[in-house]
């Protein structure tokens, strides 16, 4: 599952999931059935922790659902834990230059031998694989999503995406029209996502880019960017709610 999530970043599909902010393996569920591609539990924005995040990777394995985490910090000490459940991969915000993007790499492949290897977790089916196949599964499937969404990041996206263990840069919108100071929306803030697709182009480096609906996405799409997360769990459950009580009573 985790391994095809990867393969298809790489060849560039259209891939569509969203954020989950509600620490509930049900909303997983709900979410692998209605056939999105992937999902992002955000650890940075919602109140999730590392027992909650056990019962979700739990559920995304039986809703055939791959699951990333977004947190924040490159380091190893929270990364390695999450990829030991068996997550798809991580969302790292804020990756500034390339030795961020590197410090992220450091903590998801085995092969630059500063990960701890242990296949007794989830991952390596709790021991049954031996280590050399647990390293290889893991190197080959996880995922590495650096998040671009500083405008200081837009002086090293040739560094950034010139990481061959960097699967996509990601970016996040909001963040950076508020690092540039510019509107959210605003030509100037798609003048710099468009940078980043450029960079990516450049490097064969994959695209993805956070929307706040589902019609931003052939645009974007077009432009070059193959990966989306559209909203979240709560946002979808707010809109549904919202359109449920505006219906007009008797």
């Amino acid at each position: 599952m985790a391994q095809d999530l990867r393969a298809r970043i790489k060849a560039k599909e259209l891939l569509i999931g969203t954020f989950i902010k509600t620490p509930a393996p049900q909303n997983v569920e709900i979410l692998g059935q209605a056939g999105l591609d992937f999902a992002v539990v955000d650890q940075e924005h919602a109140p999730i922790g590392i027992e909650q995040m056990d019962r979700m990777a739990l559920a995304s394995r039986a809703a055939g659902l791959p699951l990333l985490s977004r947190r924040w910090g490159a380091t190893r000490d929270w990364i390695a834990p999450l990829l030991d459940l068996g997550m798809a991969g991580v969302m790292v915000p804020h990756v500034m230059d390339g030795a961020d993007a590197e410090t992220v790499c450091d903590a998801v492949r085995f092969a630059r031998g500063k990960r701890g290897l242990s296949p007794s977790p989830r991952a390596g089916n709790y021991g049954g694989m031996g280590g050399p196949e647990y390293r290889e599964v893991c190197d080959a499937s996880g995922v590495v999503m650096v998040q671009i969404e500083d405008a200081s990041a837009l002086d090293h996206l040739d560094e950034i995406s010139a990481i061959e263990d960097v699967d996509m840069m990601f970016v996040g919108p909001a963040d950076l029209s508020q690092s540039m100071q510019v509107g959210y929306p605003s030509p100037e803030l798609d003048d710099a996502i468009m940078r980043i697709v450029a960079a990516g182009q450049k490097a064969d480096t994959p695209i993805g880019l956070f929307v706040g609906n589902a019609r931003q996405i052939p645009d974007w799409h077009a432009r070059g960017v193959t990966l989306f997360v559209c909203g979240s769990d709560q946002s979808m459950l707010r809109s549904a709610a919202t359109r449920l009580a505006a219906i007009e009573r008797s």
